[in-house]
């Protein structure tokens, strides 16, 4: 991640090309009926399980957002409509270009006219639903952060104590919900009511950061038990067998919580604890993670096609680890319509960005 003051945030990058990973290869062994891998699976190999969850890439990128805008506004004036004016120079290009793309295709594909009024209300309705598509509603979810972030950097540079109480009063609230309706599950994965611990848990871990530098063995520690959990929450069921879907299962009060607790901890540990190189490697993943956002919006073209064919035409990819290993060549050849995505739909409306922070003279898009 680079802004026009130079700094580049390679680590970061890093990270979002493993959330772009995450996610891809959740869709590639799943699809939304556990086809070509199904549900039942769970992988022996249990580090293994967050990608057979894949869904949890999600998390990654929302504690991420939490993290670099925390790491990039804290204790600075901003022009607020500024910068919802760059926010949406990045996100909306290919997010309409997508909304586009599958309108054309409802349209054109012999499809009633009735399915088409209601995916436009579909659109109409993401602004604040999570009905957006090709995973668009975690958009409508960023901007609904971005509406309170002015307030939520206020809170973090006057008491850190408040933004734990916003966390206590976000998990009660959901606890609430859980209680009224039986089930919370949708509200916390595709809502701000679910994924606001995960934002707020980012800004923290950026504010605290320095506590996780170097700390190796209790980075190892805590992931061998994210990951212990995460896989015993696979093997009873997951995100669609828990046992229906959506899950009456308690958990969902204080999943997002969970995740976005380990994540914190380890972006901050990625990013304090060791100094990422330029050489090739790193620079060739810091390059993905770049093209993540096309990667995520674009990748749902293709994915679950690219799975059915490969398990019905070339070979039986029902077995988890034999599917995780295609789905890693094709995310491999999903990259470079993601770079001409990147290059050719995102690049040219950032020359449009204005600065809205000034800190000694130095302009931050």
């Amino acid at each position: 991640m680079k802004s026009t003051s130079g700094a580049h945030y390679i680590a970061l990058d890093h990270v979002r090309a493993l959330a772009a990973f995450i996610v891809f290869t959740w869709h590639f062994l799943h699809s939304v009926n556990g086809y070509p891998v199904p549900f039942s699976q769970a992988p022996v190999i249990f580090p293994l399980a967050l990608l057979d969850e894949g869904h949890t890439g999600v998390a990654l990128f929302m504690v991420l957002s939490g993290y670099l805008f925390s790491k990039l506004l804290s204790n600075k004036k901003i022009d607020y409509k500024k910068f919802l004016w760059n926010r949406g120079l990045r996100l909306l290009p290919l997010l309409l270009f997508v909304i586009f793309i599958r309108f054309f295709v409802i349209a054109y594909t012999g499809t009633s006219s009735d399915e088409i009024k209601n995916y436009l209300l579909s659109i109409a309705e993401g602004l604040i639903a999570p009905s957006l598509p090709n995973g668009g509603w975690s958009i409508t979810v960023e901007f609904h952060f971005y509406l309170i972030l002015p307030l939520l950097l206020i809170l973090l540079s006057k008491s850190k104590t408040a933004m734990g109480g916003i966390l206590v009063a976000a998990v009660a609230l959901r606890w609430l919900i859980y209680e009224n309706r039986g089930e919370v599950q949708n509200l916390a994965y595709f809502t701000i009511v679910g994924r606001i611990d995960q934002f707020l848990l980012g800004m923290l871990a950026y504010r605290f950061g320095n506590s996780m530098r170097g700390r190796h063995f209790s980075m190892a520690m805590t992931s061998a038990l994210f990951f212990a959990f995460y896989w015993k929450f696979d093997a009873l069921g997951g995100f669609m067998r828990s046992p229906s879907y959506p899950s009456t299962n308690p958990i969902w009060v204080v999943m997002g919580t969970i995740e976005g607790l380990f994540f914190a901890l380890f972006i901050s540990w990625y990013d304090t604890s060791f100094k990422h190189s330029t050489g090739f490697a790193s620079s060739m993943l810091a390059k993905v993670g770049e093209y993540s956002y096309s990667i995520y919006l674009l990748h749902m073209f293709f994915v679950f096609s690219a799975a059915r064919f490969i398990h019905e035409k070339i070979m039986d990819i029902s077995n988890f680890y034999t599917a995780l290993a295609w789905a890693l060549v094709c995310f491999g050849l999903m990259l470079p319509i993601a770079g001409a995505s990147y290059r050719l739909i995102e690049i040219p409306f950032m020359k449009w960005r204005q600065p809205y922070i000034r800190v000694e003279n130095i302009k931050i898009y």
